[in-house]
């Protein structure tokens, strides 16, 4: 079942999504050394922290999927190491189920928090950026997310023992 068609082609999307979050902090990178840079010359460039705090908060949950599916979230293998296949097996099961219920639990409130701030109109100081918008890319990364969620309690349920 893990390797279908469907299964491979979502393990891509949030792949790609994830190298989509290191093209945002790339750029962040080019915006803050032109910031630095720039400002020694006069050229500074306005709304910099703006696009910063934003770009990071995208970057960062674009990430989120990719390292549920690879098995790189933070773990406590020191309680665990000396247990059995079976009870660390049980124990991954628990923290994948965990997990996915925290994934889709953001979903729905930053999709509440897409909504209010839609209706708002709130926007950034300088740059005058839609607060809304930065709530785009954080919802596609959480939806990737959940799926990989899912995928990696699929692979949990479905190990042989």
């Amino acid at each position: 079942m893990t390797d279908t068609a469907p299964w491979r082609a979502m393990r891509h999307a949030i792949e790609v999504w994830a190298v989509l979050g290191g093209v945002v902090l790339a750029g962040l990178v080019l915006v803050n050394t032109w910031a630095v840079l720039g400002g020694t010359l006069g050229i500074g460039f306005a709304g910099d922290v703006e696009l910063t705090e934003m770009g990071v908060a995208v970057a960062v949950f674009s990430f989120l999927g990719h390292c549920q599916l690879n098995r790189l979230n933070v773990r406590a293998d020191l309680f665990t190491q000396r247990t059995g296949p079976r009870w660390r097996r049980a124990l991954d099961t628990l923290a994948t189920s965990v997990a996915l219920g925290f994934a889709a639990l953001l979903l729905w409130r930053m999709s509440v928090g897409f909504v209010e701030q839609r209706a708002f109109g709130y926007s950034s100081t300088i740059l005058q950026v839609p607060i809304w918008w930065v709530y785009l890319p954080i919802l596609v990364s959480l939806a990737l997310l959940v799926v990989a969620a899912v995928m990696s309690l699929v692979e949990d349920l479905t190990q042989d023992p």
